[in-house]
């Protein structure tokens, strides 16, 4: 019997995990509020297939299959028969809420709700439905078709089962899985890497080094494959900073206190790579 995936959210965390779904066998509902939205999520679907089939690493055949296999929808009660909903919207606690609230009252008893948040508790997530032992956290990693990582996040009433099931998910479309057992905001990877770019920004904006030797540094003496600034710049300098700023709203941690270096870049519009200047010129 398919397995069948709704996606909420076309963007691209949203579109690659119905890519990578699809791929695997999966029947993907692909959700998000307008219809352009799902077009420019759809045609970076296919053009990532039309790359990796370019490579001869996907027969073409293949590929076909796989995007028939996705449908999208600007109705969010297409997700009522999902086995599992990954919600992969914008990072802002009341939009998730508002959303799990509505799939609450949507999806089947048995229905697996995950969010892929980078740093949001998933308690604060599950508070508004009425089966928070069903909602768990599943944050993959950009770009979802390249990146193995998927980081598994109990909230404080998550069963074991739904975990198995999210895990069993997770790694059907190839990924492999790490547990969160404690709900902290930014859980495992978010925390250490929001925390690297935070210093190496005050190190930078307080003219200790170069952001060039900053991420040297850390390739170098510590092997990483990019320098925090880089990762900033190709994540997006906004995005790190609203994770900043989640962590330290909850924990009150000062290593996570973002420098106004960043949010001045934020204000200008210096994103990163999607603005073509960030740390770097792009």
């Amino acid at each position: 019997m398919a397995r069948k995936l709704a996606v909420i959210g076309a963007g691209l965390m949203g579109s690659g995990i119905a890519q990578v779904s699809a791929q695997a066998g999966w029947d993907v509902v692909l959700r998000d509020v307008t219809d352009a939205a799902l077009t420019r999520g759809t045609d970076g679907i296919k053009a990532s297939y039309d790359k990796f089939v370019a490579k001869g690493k996907l027969a073409a055949e293949d590929a076909g299959a796989a995007l028939g296999r996705i449908t999208t929808t600007t109705d969010l009660d297409a997700a009522a028969d999902a086995d599992v909903v990954v919600e992969a919207v914008f990072e802002k606690l009341e939009v998730k809420q508002d959303i799990f609230r509505t799939l609450d009252s949507l999806v089947k008893d048995d229905t697996v709700l995950a969010s892929n948040t980078s740093a949001i508790p998933i308690t604060k997530i599950a508070a508004v439905t009425s089966r928070p032992e069903r909602v768990v956290g599943a944050h993959f990693f950009s770009p979802v078709p390249m990146m193995k990582l998927c980081e598994l996040v109990r909230g404080l009433k998550t069963s074991d089962e739904t975990l198995a099931r999210t895990r069993e998910f997770a790694e059907s479309v190839g990924k492999t899985c790490v547990v969160v057992n404690r709900d902290v905001a930014g859980f495992v990877t978010t925390r250490l890497i929001t925390a690297l770019v935070v210093e190496a920004a005050k190190l930078y904006e307080s003219g200790v080094a170069t952001a060039e030797d900053i991420d040297v540094a850390c390739k170098l003496g510590f092997g990483h494959a990019m320098g925090p600034l880089a990762t900033a710049d190709l994540t997006g300098v906004d995005i790190l900073l609203h994770a900043a700023e989640n962590i330290y709203t909850e924990s009150r941690d000062e290593k996570f206190a973002a420098p106004e270096l960043m949010r001045r870049m934020v204000d200008a519009g210096d994103l990163g790579r999607k603005s073509g200047k960030g740390f770097y010129e792009h």
